[in-house]
């Protein structure tokens, strides 16, 4: 059973992410969703900020081959990309992942990072996919940006297909809608390179092969278009996306 009702916000190495912890965000506005109450135990969501701080620096680390979910292997983890400008996306993705985590935290969602900050290596790619399983979860969302072309723009939301288990059939769909749909809400454009109407079926992403949980990844946009790369570098375009995200979990935790 979890843990009796509290404002939770959980920034956890896996290990530790079934045993939860505290902290009430300071001057958190809370997203427009019903709180939960105090009598019942809260959802739990956990939050995928891609790759890390140190990856670079630890390349036979992140290059070590692990299960991919499908009976073949890939590497650990990658550094991910970053802006022309030199804006990594591994800071970026903390930062929104921290973002999402103070408004889940804010309307009494248990929220779990799968790494407590942007100053380590990995967690492996597998590590990932089984998070939500660690922690019992009722979503998973894997935060990232992607590194395209230059004239390529728009978000995309990630699905695991074929799918592997039940879990990434019909809820991780209705997840990955309900984000999409809050994307296009919040004025985030389609991706015009990539899916189809804002989704993007995949067999590759070992984080969503091995989910036992609903999970969704998104790309929330592609930090080599120049107007693009301007949102996420700034404080206010980071907290856009954060909103957003935040606000598809509220719609697919509530139409559960």
């Amino acid at each position: 059973m979890r843990s009796p009702m509290r404002v939770l916000l959980c920034a956890t190495a896996l290990a530790t992410a079934a045993a939860g912890c505290t902290g009430t965000p300071e001057r958190v506005r809370p997203t427009a969703a019903v709180t939960v109450p105090a009598s019942v135990d809260p959802p739990v969501v956990v939050l995928d900020p891609g790759h890390n701080g140190r990856n670079a620096e630890n390349r036979a680390a992140i290059e070590r081959q692990v299960p991919d979910g499908r009976g073949g292997m890939k590497a650990c983890n990658t550094t991910g990309t970053a802006t022309d400008a030199g804006y990594p996306e591994h800071a970026f993705t903390f930062d929104v992942a921290t973002r999402v985590a103070q408004r889940l935290a804010a309307a009494g969602i248990r929220a779990v990072l799968t790494r407590a900050d942007d100053d380590g290596v990995g967690p492996c790619v597998d590590e990932r996919g089984n998070a939500g399983a660690a922690a019992d979860a009722d979503a998973v969302v894997s935060i990232h940006a992607d590194g395209a072309a230059p004239e390529a723009s728009g978000f995309h939301v990630a699905l695991s297909d074929p799918p592997l288990h039940p879990a990434q059939e019909a809820p991780a769909r209705a997840l990955g809608v309900a984000v999409r749909d809050a994307m296009r809400a919040a004025g985030f454009p389609d991706a015009d390179y990539i899916g189809r109407d804002g989704l993007d079926l995949r067999a590759d992403l070992a984080g969503l092969n091995h989910a036992t949980r609903p999970t969704v990844l998104v790309e929330c946009a592609n930090m080599r278009h120049p107007e693009e790369a301007a949102l996420v570098s700034s404080p206010e375009g980071r907290d856009r996306y954060a909103a957003a995200i935040a606000a598809g979990i509220h719609a697919f935790l509530a139409a559960r």
